[in-house]
Protein backbone atom coordinates (compact mmCIF):
# COMPACT_ATOMS: atom_id res chain seq x y z
CA UNK A 1 0.00 0.00 0.00
CA UNK A 2 1.12 3.43 -0.53
CA UNK A 3 1.18 5.83 2.17
CA UNK A 4 0.97 9.73 1.36
CA UNK A 5 2.22 12.10 3.77
CA UNK A 6 0.44 13.73 6.56
CA UNK A 7 0.18 17.52 7.55
CA UNK A 8 -0.40 18.49 10.84
CA UNK A 9 -4.10 20.03 11.63
CA UNK A 10 -4.13 23.37 13.05
CA UNK A 11 -7.34 24.03 15.52
CA UNK A 12 -9.48 26.55 16.00
CA UNK A 13 -9.99 27.64 12.31
CA UNK A 14 -13.06 29.49 11.89
CA UNK A 15 -15.17 28.93 8.83
CA UNK A 16 -16.53 31.16 6.58
CA UNK A 17 -19.87 30.84 4.98
CA UNK A 18 -20.24 27.87 1.97
CA UNK A 19 -22.98 30.48 0.36
CA UNK A 20 -24.45 33.38 0.74
CA UNK A 21 -28.16 31.60 -0.27
CA UNK A 22 -27.26 28.40 1.05
CA UNK A 23 -29.21 27.04 4.67
CA UNK A 24 -27.10 25.56 6.73
CA UNK A 25 -28.18 22.09 8.22
CA UNK A 26 -27.79 22.02 11.90
CA UNK A 27 -28.83 18.66 12.44
CA UNK A 28 -25.95 16.99 9.85
CA UNK A 29 -24.28 14.10 11.28
CA UNK A 30 -21.95 11.11 10.36
CA UNK A 31 -25.23 9.68 8.89
CA UNK A 32 -25.52 12.49 6.71
CA UNK A 33 -22.26 12.36 5.27
CA UNK A 34 -23.04 8.64 4.63
CA UNK A 35 -26.39 9.26 2.55
CA UNK A 36 -24.71 10.87 -0.56
CA UNK A 37 -21.68 11.04 -2.74
CA UNK A 38 -19.93 14.16 -2.61
CA UNK A 39 -18.69 15.30 -5.94
CA UNK A 40 -16.38 18.13 -5.74
CA UNK A 41 -17.65 21.50 -7.16
CA UNK A 42 -15.39 24.25 -6.46
CA UNK A 43 -11.60 23.88 -4.71
CA UNK A 44 -11.13 28.00 -2.72
CA UNK A 45 -7.80 29.35 -1.18
CA UNK A 46 -7.90 31.26 2.12
CA UNK A 47 -8.75 34.22 0.54
CA UNK A 48 -11.98 32.76 -0.81
CA UNK A 49 -10.45 32.78 -4.72
CA UNK A 50 -11.37 29.69 -6.75
CA UNK A 51 -8.55 27.43 -7.51
CA UNK A 52 -7.61 25.40 -10.72
CA UNK A 53 -6.03 22.06 -11.27
CA UNK A 54 -8.21 20.15 -8.92
CA UNK A 55 -10.31 18.41 -12.19
CA UNK A 56 -9.59 16.27 -15.15
CA UNK A 57 -10.76 16.82 -18.70
CA UNK A 58 -13.09 14.64 -20.11
CA UNK A 59 -12.48 10.88 -20.62
CA UNK A 60 -11.51 9.57 -24.24
CA UNK A 61 -14.47 8.47 -25.79
CA UNK A 62 -15.39 5.47 -27.22
CA UNK A 63 -15.25 4.48 -30.91
CA UNK A 64 -17.91 5.94 -32.98
CA UNK A 65 -19.72 7.84 -29.75
CA UNK A 66 -19.71 11.27 -29.26
CA UNK A 67 -16.75 12.70 -26.97
CA UNK A 68 -18.17 13.47 -23.08
CA UNK A 69 -18.89 16.86 -22.83
CA UNK A 70 -18.18 17.94 -18.62
CA UNK A 71 -14.28 17.56 -16.99
CA UNK A 72 -13.95 14.69 -14.58
CA UNK A 73 -13.89 15.71 -10.89
CA UNK A 74 -13.28 14.08 -7.22
CA UNK A 75 -15.80 12.33 -5.42
CA UNK A 76 -15.92 11.62 -1.38
CA UNK A 77 -17.60 8.41 -0.30
CA UNK A 78 -18.15 8.75 3.52
CA UNK A 79 -18.97 4.95 5.48
CA UNK A 80 -18.45 3.21 8.55
CA UNK A 81 -15.29 6.15 9.47
CA UNK A 82 -13.82 5.47 6.28
CA UNK A 83 -13.76 7.92 3.41
CA UNK A 84 -12.74 7.07 0.00
CA UNK A 85 -12.07 8.42 -3.17
CA UNK A 86 -13.83 7.89 -6.70
CA UNK A 87 -12.86 8.58 -9.97
CA UNK A 88 -9.20 8.87 -10.16
CA UNK A 89 -6.63 6.20 -11.12
CA UNK A 90 -5.83 4.22 -8.11
CA UNK A 91 -8.28 3.24 -4.94
CA UNK A 92 -7.94 5.87 -1.98
CA UNK A 93 -9.28 5.96 1.05
CA UNK A 94 -8.30 6.96 4.82
CA UNK A 95 -10.08 6.73 8.24
CA UNK A 96 -11.93 9.58 9.52
CA UNK A 97 -13.51 10.86 12.72
CA UNK A 98 -16.00 13.70 13.86
CA UNK A 99 -16.20 16.16 16.96
CA UNK A 100 -19.15 18.53 16.11
CA UNK A 101 -18.47 20.29 13.61
CA UNK A 102 -14.26 19.34 13.70
CA UNK A 103 -13.18 17.15 11.18
CA UNK A 104 -10.09 14.67 11.17
CA UNK A 105 -8.47 12.43 8.43
CA UNK A 106 -6.12 10.26 8.53
CA UNK A 107 -3.04 9.05 6.34
CA UNK A 108 -4.35 8.45 3.16
CA UNK A 109 -3.87 4.95 1.29
CA UNK A 110 -3.86 3.97 -1.85
CA UNK A 111 -3.06 0.83 -4.49
CA UNK A 112 -0.35 0.81 -6.44
CA UNK A 113 -1.61 0.85 -10.05
CA UNK A 114 -0.05 2.78 -12.63
CA UNK A 115 -2.71 4.63 -14.74
CA UNK A 116 -2.15 5.49 -18.61
CA UNK A 117 -3.43 9.10 -17.64
CA UNK A 118 -0.82 10.96 -16.01
CA UNK A 119 -3.25 13.74 -15.23
CA UNK A 120 -5.38 11.48 -13.37
CA UNK A 121 -1.97 10.25 -10.83
CA UNK A 122 -0.92 13.84 -10.11
CA UNK A 123 -4.54 14.43 -9.39
CA UNK A 124 -4.45 11.96 -6.43
CA UNK A 125 -1.55 12.74 -4.98
CA UNK A 126 -2.69 16.22 -4.79
CA UNK A 127 -5.73 14.61 -3.10
CA UNK A 128 -4.02 12.03 -0.96
CA UNK A 129 -1.90 15.10 0.53
CA UNK A 130 -4.91 17.39 1.14
CA UNK A 131 -7.37 15.22 2.73
CA UNK A 132 -5.47 15.13 5.91
CA UNK A 133 -5.55 18.72 6.66
CA UNK A 134 -8.62 19.10 7.04
CA UNK A 135 -10.23 20.08 10.22
CA UNK A 136 -13.77 21.21 10.18
CA UNK A 137 -17.14 20.51 7.73
CA UNK A 138 -20.37 21.47 7.56
CA UNK A 139 -23.73 21.33 5.33
CA UNK A 140 -26.30 23.69 4.11
CA UNK A 141 -28.91 23.34 1.34
CA UNK A 142 -28.35 24.85 -2.00
CA UNK A 143 -31.49 26.57 -4.04
CA UNK A 144 -33.74 24.30 -5.13
CA UNK A 145 -33.88 24.80 -9.03
CA UNK A 146 -37.41 24.57 -10.44
CA UNK A 147 -38.86 21.13 -10.07
CA UNK A 148 -35.78 20.40 -8.48
CA UNK A 149 -35.22 18.63 -4.87
CA UNK A 150 -32.45 20.90 -3.40
CA UNK A 151 -28.88 19.30 -3.21
CA UNK A 152 -26.75 19.43 -0.21
CA UNK A 153 -23.42 21.35 -0.04
CA UNK A 154 -20.37 20.28 2.29
CA UNK A 155 -17.65 22.22 2.69
CA UNK A 156 -14.42 21.29 4.20
CA UNK A 157 -12.37 23.61 5.62
CA UNK A 158 -8.52 22.79 5.81
CA UNK A 159 -6.07 24.57 8.55
CA UNK A 160 -4.36 26.41 5.83
CA UNK A 161 -8.34 28.09 5.66
CA UNK A 162 -8.55 26.62 2.17
CA UNK A 163 -11.99 25.23 1.57
CA UNK A 164 -13.23 22.33 -0.58
CA UNK A 165 -16.94 22.91 -1.78
CA UNK A 166 -18.97 19.39 -2.75
CA UNK A 167 -22.42 18.44 -4.14
CA UNK A 168 -24.39 15.46 -2.58
CA UNK A 169 -26.06 13.14 -4.68
CA UNK A 170 -27.82 10.32 -2.52
CA UNK A 171 -26.19 7.13 -2.49
CA UNK A 172 -28.54 4.18 -3.83
CA UNK A 173 -29.33 3.28 -0.37
CA UNK A 174 -30.58 6.56 0.00
CA UNK A 175 -32.20 6.53 -3.43
CA UNK A 176 -34.28 3.55 -2.42
CA UNK A 177 -34.48 3.85 1.50
CA UNK A 178 -32.35 0.13 2.30
CA UNK A 179 -29.32 -0.86 2.36
CA UNK A 180 -30.32 -3.39 -0.23
CA UNK A 181 -29.40 -6.91 -0.68
CA UNK A 182 -25.46 -8.22 -2.00
CA UNK A 183 -26.10 -10.75 -4.83
CA UNK A 184 -23.21 -12.17 -7.24
CA UNK A 185 -24.10 -13.08 -11.05
CA UNK A 186 -22.20 -14.51 -14.08
CA UNK A 187 -22.64 -13.01 -17.25
CA UNK A 188 -22.06 -15.12 -20.19
CA UNK A 189 -20.08 -13.33 -23.25
CA UNK A 190 -23.16 -13.22 -25.60
CA UNK A 191 -27.03 -12.09 -25.12
CA UNK A 192 -29.37 -14.42 -26.77
CA UNK A 193 -32.65 -13.39 -28.81
CA UNK A 194 -35.59 -14.05 -26.24
CA UNK A 195 -39.48 -13.28 -25.85
CA UNK A 196 -39.79 -9.74 -24.44
CA UNK A 197 -43.44 -8.91 -23.40
CA UNK A 198 -43.20 -5.07 -24.60
CA UNK A 199 -39.70 -5.21 -26.72
CA UNK A 200 -39.50 -7.50 -30.50
CA UNK A 201 -36.57 -9.38 -30.99
CA UNK A 202 -35.02 -8.40 -27.48
CA UNK A 203 -32.02 -9.71 -26.74
CA UNK A 204 -31.04 -10.73 -23.02
CA UNK A 205 -28.44 -11.08 -21.20
CA UNK A 206 -27.83 -14.74 -19.79
CA UNK A 207 -26.72 -15.01 -16.42
CA UNK A 208 -26.66 -17.30 -13.37
CA UNK A 209 -25.94 -16.85 -9.85
CA UNK A 210 -22.82 -17.68 -8.00
CA UNK A 211 -22.61 -18.00 -4.06
CA UNK A 212 -19.75 -17.67 -2.29
CA UNK A 213 -18.94 -18.38 1.92
CA UNK A 214 -17.11 -15.94 4.17
CA UNK A 215 -13.61 -16.89 3.17
CA UNK A 216 -14.69 -15.98 -0.87
CA UNK A 217 -14.78 -19.70 -1.77
CA UNK A 218 -17.72 -20.67 -4.64
CA UNK A 219 -20.36 -23.12 -2.88
CA UNK A 220 -22.60 -22.71 -5.53
CA UNK A 221 -23.71 -21.77 -9.33
CA UNK A 222 -26.95 -21.96 -10.30
CA UNK A 223 -28.43 -22.46 -13.98
CA UNK A 224 -28.82 -19.88 -17.11
CA UNK A 225 -31.20 -17.97 -16.85
CA UNK A 226 -32.54 -14.70 -19.35
CA UNK A 227 -32.43 -11.52 -17.41
CA UNK A 228 -34.82 -9.04 -18.93
CA UNK A 229 -33.65 -5.79 -17.20
CA UNK A 230 -30.62 -3.69 -17.21
CA UNK A 231 -27.96 -3.61 -14.09
CA UNK A 232 -27.44 0.13 -13.66
CA UNK A 233 -23.37 0.98 -14.02
CA UNK A 234 -23.21 -1.74 -15.88
CA UNK A 235 -22.50 -2.08 -19.84
CA UNK A 236 -22.00 -5.27 -21.39
CA UNK A 237 -19.31 -5.87 -24.19
CA UNK A 238 -20.07 -9.16 -26.59
CA UNK A 239 -17.07 -11.73 -25.80
CA UNK A 240 -16.73 -10.92 -22.36
CA UNK A 241 -18.18 -13.38 -19.30
CA UNK A 242 -18.21 -11.10 -16.19
CA UNK A 243 -18.58 -11.88 -12.29
CA UNK A 244 -20.25 -8.82 -11.22
CA UNK A 245 -21.01 -8.13 -7.03
CA UNK A 246 -24.79 -6.41 -7.22
CA UNK A 247 -26.77 -4.62 -5.08
CA UNK A 248 -30.52 -5.48 -5.23
CA UNK A 249 -32.83 -2.94 -3.75
CA UNK A 250 -36.63 -3.35 -3.68
CA UNK A 251 -38.77 -0.58 -5.34
CA UNK A 252 -41.61 1.35 -3.63
CA UNK A 253 -44.53 1.59 -5.34
CA UNK A 254 -43.31 0.30 -8.94
CA UNK A 255 -45.28 0.50 -12.08
CA UNK A 256 -47.56 -2.50 -13.19
CA UNK A 257 -44.99 -3.16 -15.83
CA UNK A 258 -41.55 -2.08 -14.08
CA UNK A 259 -39.80 -4.44 -12.27
CA UNK A 260 -39.74 -4.62 -8.01
CA UNK A 261 -36.12 -4.53 -7.46
CA UNK A 262 -33.34 -2.34 -9.10
CA UNK A 263 -30.18 -4.61 -9.36
CA UNK A 264 -26.89 -1.84 -9.05
CA UNK A 265 -23.48 -2.80 -10.06
CA UNK A 266 -21.45 -2.67 -7.33
CA UNK A 267 -17.81 -4.10 -8.66
CA UNK A 268 -16.85 -6.34 -11.55
CA UNK A 269 -15.14 -9.30 -9.49
CA UNK A 270 -14.16 -11.61 -12.65
CA UNK A 271 -13.24 -10.80 -16.34
CA UNK A 272 -12.73 -13.04 -18.87
CA UNK A 273 -12.70 -12.66 -22.92
CA UNK A 274 -13.72 -15.84 -24.46
CA UNK A 275 -13.36 -16.42 -27.75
Amino acid sequence: MRFFGILALSAGLTACATSQTAVPETGADAATLEAYHWQLREVRNDQGQPQAGWTLPPAAAAANAAPPATSRTVVLNFAQNQVSVGRLCNALSAGYSLQGNALHIGPVRGTLMACPDSAAMVLEQQVGQRLPQASQWRIATAPAEAGATPAPILTLVFSDGGQWVLEGKPTDATRYGSAGERMFLEVAPQRVTCSHPLIPNYQCLQVRKIEYDGQGLKTHTGPWENWYGEIQGYTHQPGVRNVLRIQRYPVANPPADAPAFAYVLDMTVESEIVR
